[in-house]
């Protein structure tokens, strides 16, 4: 493994990551804009959400100040030195610190004190995943604390929404989470869900939803039905950009499920605001960027 070139690649991709907006991210913003009424305040809330994105690009500047919690996903042939890597980004993140594409942002949960450098205990966060091919590619996301706060985990049966074990006992949690969270999450929204598994396994599979493109097809027919159901649903709340009202309370829903025990079941709702950063990259054999995922 070329460290070197690694912590470059890696060093880009911090960069691009927080800066420039997924094209798939910046079409569902284009398109929503189109859809709400002139002269609304939903149309001039997204208005401002496209010039932030034009100028973050611009400037290669962060698009918001809180650049969140770090989380790479990579998938690997099982000869990877995931323990280079993982020093790798340790560098590469204390340099795009250094160089603003990173806030300092990571704080010592006992002391309350910041890092100063976006490391710290499971910072930023690494999840390795072994495949077959021989190529590596990472991806990489930026997941702010505001949309973090507002996420939701339910346990089925829920008497309080009525929501029974099954597909539409899941619609209702999904619901009530985007009811809940009305503009806290500066949104509009993205929604990654799990149904199943346990407390920790949903909340990583929901948040691995996120890393599917906003326009892909569930190749399953009744999750694809059920993310189409949430998207009309939610989007006729009214919530709208920011909980300022409006046609536009969600960009997107991706929903998948795990196995679980026949005690639990669970859903699991992640929900990513409009500053949606995640990239990812394919390296080559000496560890330079072959091409950019997103």
């Amino acid at each position: 493994m070329n460290i070197e070139s690694l912590e470059k690649s890696l060093l880009e991709l911090i960069r691009v990551t927080s800066s420039t907006l997924p094209d798939d991210i910046v079409r569902a913003v284009n398109k929503q804009f189109e859809v709400e009424d002139e002269g609304s305040t939903a149309k001039y809330a997204l208005g401002v959400i496209k010039e932030n994105i034009n100028l973050a690009k611009e400037k290669s500047a962060p698009l918001c100040q809180d650049t969140g919690t770090n989380l790479y996903f990579v998938n690997c042939p099982q000869s990877f030195p995931q323990l280079d890597f993982i020093k790798a980004a340790q560098n590469a993140t204390i340099e795009a610190t250094k160089l603003g594409y990173l806030r300092q942002n990571s704080v010592d949960t006992l002391s309350g004190k910041n890092t100063g450098n976006n490391l710290g205990k499971e910072a930023p966060s690494f999840h390795f995943h072994v495949w077959e091919k021989a190529e590596t590619e990472i991806k990489f996301m930026m997941k702010g604390g505001g949309c973090e706060n507002v996420g939701a985990q339910y346990s089925l049966p829920n008497t309080n929404l009525d929501a029974g074990r099954d597909l539409e006992g899941v619609r209702k949690c999904i619901l009530d989470a985007v009811i809940q969270a009305q503009g806290k999450g500066c949104g509009p929204g993205i929604l990654g869900i799990c149904i199943g598994g346990d407390r920790g396994s949903g909340y990583l599979a929901s948040k691995e939803q996120f890393l599917r493109k906003l326009d892909d097809i569930n190749p399953n027919e009744t999750l694809k039905t059920l993310e189409n159901t949430i998207m009309t649903q939610a989007n006729k709340l009214g919530i709208g950009p920011m909980g300022f009202g409006g046609k536009t309370t969600l960009l997107g829903c991706k929903i998948d499920y795990i196995n679980r025990v026949p005690a639990s079941y669970f859903v699991s709702v992640s929900y990513m605001c409009w500053a949606f950063r995640r990239q990812g990259i394919v390296l080559d054999s000496q560890c330079n960027i072959n091409n950019f995922l997103y």
